[in-house]
């Protein structure tokens, strides 16, 4: 295995949850082997790079209610393409070349896969977008 290859793996965070049965279809595998340890993998910049999306959209995010909030995150996501592009970089960039292999395979339905965990991730830890911690001077 190369170093590469053996790196990527070695780093990734193990899932209990992520069950993988004989029967499930080639996606689901796909989803819980490899993009689910990645996107957990990747969370913490992820919230990062929300956080800046926030500020770069002149923070109005902070003045929305919770399910506006989430309203919002639907939209970064699903129709600002540079913001898309960028987060599917992110986890894609963490491929092994066998894993990019797959995907390319079938790269429409896996990339709705993805931005649906990203999605959600967001969603799940929408209290560590609040402003107030923002404010305080140092």
């Amino acid at each position: 295995m190369n170093s590469r290859k053996k790196t990527l793996l070695n780093t990734r965070p193990i899932i209990s949850s992520a069950v993988i049965t004989p029967n499930m279809s080639d996606g689901e595998f796909f989803q819980n082997k490899t993009l689910r340890p990645i996107i957990k993998l990747q969370n913490d910049l992820f919230i990062a790079v929300f956080k800046n999306y926030i500020k770069k959209y002149k923070c109005v995010f902070h003045g929305l209610s919770l399910e506006k909030k989430m309203d919002y995150i639907d939209n970064a996501v699903q129709k600002n393409i540079k913001f898309r592009n960028s987060l599917k970089g992110m986890i894609i960039g963490q491929f092994t070349v066998d894993e990019y292999e797959v995907y390319i395979q079938n790269s429409s339905s896996l990339n709705k896969r993805m931005m649906q965990i990203v999605t959600e991730r967001l969603k799940d830890q929408v209290q560590l977008f609040d402003n107030s911690k923002d404010l305080i001077a140092v």
